[in-house]
């Protein structure tokens, strides 16, 4: 699989697991903390299927 592949799949896994956080302490799936960890998630997203694609 290309690395562009898996960043991108990392970018997709990664802002959603990260908008999904605020709903841990009853924020809403639409609030500002929502797009903050979706931010953070696809950042971390980008790192992890960066990292990935040079391992394989």
């Amino acid at each position: 699989m290309s690395s562009k592949s898996l960043i991108w799949i990392g970018v997709f896994i990664g802002s959603t697991a990260g908008s999904f956080i605020p709903m841990i302490w009853g924020g809403d799936s639409f609030s500002f903390a929502s797009i903050i960890w979706s931010t953070i998630g696809g950042l971390l997203g980008i790192w992890g299927g960066f990292k990935l694609s040079h391992i394989l």
